[in-house]
Formats: structure tokens, sequence, C-alpha cells
């Protein structure tokens, strides 16, 4: 059960994240997913994840989420990645840089009956941010 629930995870990173195919979100996550620490605006369920997804890949067109470690137990899935892109367009309010970025965090989804139910992800904006220039030293 666990392999399938890390297979699952990974398939919806790479097949709705990676190759932008959100219509396919679906297939792996429940209408009324639950959001546990939401992107900033980000509205309800699976349509929520879908804005915050198109919006990602609008700001960083060449948007790649890495998988670097996966840990299954129960029916949840704790996925390290690292995510690249760069800057090409408007994120949080900060004009396109042109800038590349590189990303870490981690997110732990519970999935129900081979769907993602809810999910937690923990990314360092932070750090992001500072990568396009919004935060730290000018100049």
């Amino acid at each position: 059960m666990t392999q399938d629930n890390r297979s699952i995870v990974r398939d919806f990173i790479e097949e709705v994240i990676n190759q932008g195919r959100f219509d396919s979100a679906a297939r792996y996550v429940w209408e009324d997913v639950v959001e546990q620490v939401p992107f900033p605006g980000q509205g309800p369920g699976l349509e929520g994840l879908k804005d915050v997804l198109r919006g990602m890949r609008t700001a960083f067109p060449d948007l790649y989420f890495g998988v670097e470690e996966q840990i299954a137990e129960g029916d949840k899935v704790l996925t390290r990645f690292e995510w690249t892109g760069t800057h090409q367009s408007d994120f949080l309010g900060v004009p396109a840089t042109g800038r590349p970025v590189k990303v870490w965090g981690m997110v732990i989804d519970r999935l129900e009956q081979g769907r993602i139910k809810d999910t937690r992800i923990i990314m360092d904006i932070f750090g992001l941010m500072m990568q396009i220039g919004a935060l730290g030293p000018k100049g």
C-alpha cells in the first residue's frame, strides 16, 4: 500500500506539476482536498490547488519539481523535493526578473483510496523571495 502511495504522489508530481497537465489532477487528488498550509490567496479544494500550480507555471514556465526522497507510513507520504525554474512573470507581486531559482521543501500528503485527501507543504519561501530579489540586500 505505501509503495503504491509513493508512486501516486510521484506520478502526480511528474504529470501535473512537471508536465503542466492540470486537468489530470483529479486522477490524483480529491475534489475537496484540504491544504493544511495554503499558499497566499489559495482557494479551497482541487480548483484552488490547480490555480496555485497554474500561477507557479506562469511565473516559472520551466518549473521542475525533483523528488529527492520519499518516506511512507500508513496512509501518509512525505516527499522531500527541490524545484527549479526561471522567474519569467509576476510572482507574489514581484515582477519578472529572469533569475533562475532553486527551492527546497517537503510535502506530507495523506491519501484515501488512491488519491490525495489532504496535504501540508513546507517550502523555503524566504529563500525563493531572496533569489528573485524581493528580500535581502539591495544592489
